[in-house]
């Protein structure tokens, strides 16, 4: 029997070793730019600032936090009174989730995140745009959710699974619950794969934390109504129905928006910036 090299032996498995860890870092596909929210321990709690204006919206908000509490995650959300207003004016230390007619401007939902130190959320807001979801297209539950969880997970540092229309079962893609999926409720929740990334992306900790609310509000630094405020355009799905824009702010910090598209702006021209056509 030919005798087995121990060293050798040793060193293959700590190459697997390796190479599996490697694999599971490769397979983190959609954080978003590296921003998390800075904290000292795990699990953390993310207040969710309850600014909507029905019950219905309200209903929506309860359970897409329950759907982000109900894995093994180190972020866990809490819903509290909303400190802010239809403008959805940010807080430190919290997102703000709003809902309002917002205009017909294109876009169906909007979150953004505002940056220190390079990665660090501060504070970031989700807005549900009622112009669409009061029409025959839009309003019905399953958008309705698969928008609301989608807009907040960009406040937790969450990118998009999958930005073709596609269903990765997760609210983290861009599937479309109308027409004949509106009676379906596919990707209105996270996934696995969603869970397993927020694992990857609060892996570590930081010695500050940005998840204690600081001051009452930090407008200066805000997303208005205005799409001019978003900044410049980063990037664009090939489909057209998402959009990430970054601004540079006077303090030294910056505001990076993703902006989720209504199936009408993105089919007009879908390598178009759509801010600038009208809707």
């Amino acid at each position: 029997m030919k005798k087995i090299n121990t060293r050798n032996l040793l060193l293959m498995c700590a190459g697997l070793i390796s190479v599996g860890f490697l694999a599971n870092v490769a397979s983190a596909t959609h954080s978003w730019g590296g921003y998390h929210w800075a904290r000292t321990a795990n699990p953390f709690a993310l207040k969710l600032g309850n600014n909507l204006s029905s019950a219905d919206w309200t209903s929506h908000l309860s359970a897409t936090s329950l759907d982000w509490n109900s894995g093994n995650t180190p972020l866990i959300t809490a819903i509290v009174a909303g400190t802010s207003n239809k403008r959805c004016s940010m807080v430190s230390g919290t997102t703000q989730v709003c809902n309002g007619t917002y205009g017909n401007n294109g876009w169906l939902g909007l979150a953004s995140i505002n940056i220190t130190g390079g990665v660090h959320i501060t504070q970031g807001s989700a807005k549900m745009n009622d112009t669409y979801f009061n029409t025959s297209t839009y309003n019905n539950p399953n958008e309705r959710r698969h928008v609301m969880c989608q807009e907040i997970a960009h406040t937790f540092g969450l990118d998009h699974q999958s930005t073709d229309g596609s269903s990765q079962n997760s609210c983290m893609d861009y599937f479309s619950n109308t027409g004949a999926n509106a009676g379906s409720n596919l990707s209105t929740k996270p996934n696995q794969h969603d869970f397993d990334e927020l694992n990857l992306i609060y892996a570590h900790l930081d010695t500050t934390t940005t998840v204690l609310a600081t001051a009452a509000s930090s407008s200066a630094n805000d997303i208005g109504d205005d799409p001019n405020s978003w900044g410049m355009l980063i990037s664009q799905s090939g489909n057209g129905r998402s959009s990430t824009y970054e601004n540079t702010n006077r303090d030294g910090s910056k505001t990076v928006t993703h902006v989720f598209w209504t199936l009408e702006a993105a089919a007009k021209c879908p390598s178009c910036d759509h801010r600038f056509e009208g809707h």
